[in-house]
């Protein structure tokens, strides 16, 4: 079977060679075959960026390229278009050696007939789309490769990470339990407040852990929804800062400022949570005691602006790249714990939301997060046009 569409380059500088050629093409044609000739190896590459060809019909031996040399240097400029070589009689030797480097098929010029050259062509670019197909296949092979390597390695990092985070915990709750069951009779009321305080202190971090890690799952599978509800913004910054204060032991200053009397709106409370808390638990973390830590509010436009500022020890420029990907910590956190979710889960939160994320910081200098949510009317169209796209993408038909 012929190609019924076929657009070949031929490149020859004999003019009695090229017409011979162009005459047996005329006759061998079926369908829409056109061909555009050539004379210079520069001319044929500068073709090339310009048009698109299902076969190179070559010469070897050209005024600007010879031998071998020609063929390398065509495959360098249009590695994707199969090459027949175009040879003389005592060339063929040379033209087994061309095809070692990559051509498809020879034709010895006076011997070159109808029949000939549509099976050549034919075969060529056959030969080509298998060529590509295996070179697809291995690609998508490697890339599949590369995954599943990354995957296991994530999974091995998970599991070490869930392990040392538990235990620590874990250990408060054995001590704890077993000071409390043995010298319960000789405790006094204020210790066994404090033991069951760290008891309670040991819970509630392996729970944040483990919906921090249920949370990461839901969103990369697609299972994490919008949850829209009346937030009255005051009332939830208040509480979320003195739930913060009160873990953080009063170590560090935290502010809430905002230039106008924040509002009630529409958005979804417990991303909101665990984007804030996430950002100011950090800032907490990696800034020194008695140190300041601002959340500033602010509206502009149908968008939520939040602001969460320190100046702690900064991110490196060189983790900058890298803030957002799971299991990522930066170079400079020393011996302090966390698991590299944090962030992770603020991207997740922010892209759910239709939001946008910007961190600037340097190392020694402490960090700024900016995260602009969008609200009211301005949140429901995203949310429409996002519906309309999956719609569109599945085959429904559009009935606006």
């Amino acid at each position: 079977m012929h190609p019924e569409s076929l657009h070949v380059l031929l490149v020859e500088d004999s003019p009695t060679d090229a017409q011979l050629f162009q005459h047996v093409f005329l006759r061998a044609a079926t369908g829409k075959w056109s061909l555009v000739h050539a004379e210079r190896l520069s001319e044929a590459v500068d073709y090339c960026q310009t048009q698109s060809f299902d076969v190179a019909l070559l010469d070897l031996r050209l005024p600007d390229s010879d031998g071998l040399e020609t063929v390398t240097q065509f495959n360098q400029a249009a590695p994707d278009i199969p090459i027949i070589i175009l040879t003389a009689t005592d060339d063929e030797e040379l033209a087994l050696q061309a095809m070692a480097q990559g051509a498809q098929d020879y034709l010895v010029k006076d011997q070159v007939t109808t029949q000939l050259l549509r099976r050549s062509v034919r075969y060529a670019v056959e030969r080509s789309q298998i060529i590509q197909q295996l070179r697809s296949s291995e690609k998508k092979t490697l890339e599949a490769l590369d995954k599943e390597r990354e995957l296991n390695q994530l999974k091995s990092y998970f599991v070490s990470m869930v392990s040392h985070e538990f235990r620590n915990p874990l250990s408060t709750l054995r001590v704890m339990s077993d000071i409390l069951l043995r010298f319960e009779g000789r405790l006094t009321p204020e210790k066994k407040q404090e033991y069951l305080r760290q008891v309670d202190t040991a819970i509630s971090h392996m729970c944040q852990l483990l919906d921090e890690v249920i949370l990461l799952g839901r969103a990369d599978t697609g299972k994490l929804e919008l949850d829209l509800t009346e937030v009255d913004l005051q009332a939830f910054c208040n509480e979320l800062i003195s739930a913060l204060q009160f873990s953080d032991e009063q170590q560090h200053i935290l502010q809430l400022v905002s230039d106008t009397p924040l509002e009630r709106v529409k958005l979804d409370a417990g991303l909101l949570r665990h984007i804030l808390t996430n950002l100011l638990s950090n800032a907490l973390k990696y800034s020194p005691p008695a140190s300041v830590v601002k959340l500033t509010v602010a509206y502009q436009e149908m968008q939520v602006i939040f602001n969460v500022s320190d100046r702690g020890i900064g991110i490196p420029k060189a983790d900058q790249s890298r803030l957002f990907e799971t299991f990522s910590r930066c170079s400079n956190v020393g011996k302090v714990p966390g698991t590299g979710l944090g962030l992770a889960i603020v991207k997740r939160c922010v892209d759910l939301h239709h939001g946008t994320i910007e961190v600037e910081s340097d190392a020694g200098k402490g960090t700024e997060v900016t995260v602009v949510l969008p609200v009211g009317t301005l949140l429901q169209r995203l949310l429409d046009q996002k519906f309309v796209e999956a719609r569109n993408q599945v085959g429904f038909p559009n009935r606006d």
